[in-house]
């Protein structure tokens, strides 16, 4: 019976170590989505790890933190940089618990975009390491956006090596 105790206990208190970890994890992204809205950009940037990236909704918009925060700053300078709510968030972790990625739709001046991303697990606190923003397009509107992409991606297209 001693040796049951234990795997029970083990199995009984998982479910809510994996809850508090939901709730932290959306506690920072909450915070970090909030902190754009009040252009508080230390509370953004401090969200972030060192080594993170941040891949915006234009093709050219791939940054590393710094890359992000020179992008920003002038945003959050004037006071206003944006307003994402999250509407809808799905988290996941890995077996460890020092890993989580999740995917969200958030209410933006886009409508509704997407966002994606990994959290990292440092010193016992939650870091967004890569975050992915996107714009979604209903399926039947995809070759009007196409048009619109065309002559702007193009250009991108000749000048990227194929990896495949």
């Amino acid at each position: 019976m001693k040796k049951l105790l234990l795997p029970i206990l083990f199995l009984a208190i998982l479910p809510l170590y994996s809850q508090e970890n939901k709730n932290d994890i959306n506690a920072v992204l909450n915070n970090w989505h909030k902190a754009a809205s009040a252009a508080n950009f230390n509370d953004y940037f401090s969200a972030l790890t060192d080594d993170s990236i941040f891949i915006g909704t234009d093709a050219t918009e791939n940054w590393n933190k710094t890359q992000f925060e020179v992008f920003a700053k002038p945003y959050f300078d004037k006071g206003k940089a944006w307003n994402f709510t999250p509407i809808e968030r799905h988290i996941f972790f890995s077996e460890d618990n020092k890993t989580a990625w999740f995917d969200e739709l958030l209410d933006t001046h886009m409508k509704i975009c997407r966002g994606s991303g990994v959290l990292v697990r440092i010193n016992n606190t939650w870091k967004i390491k890569h975050y992915v923003l996107s714009m979604t397009i209903p399926n039947d509107n995809s070759d009007e956006v196409v048009k619109i992409k065309t002559s702007l991606e193009d250009p991108i297209l000749k000048t990227k090596l194929r990896l495949y």
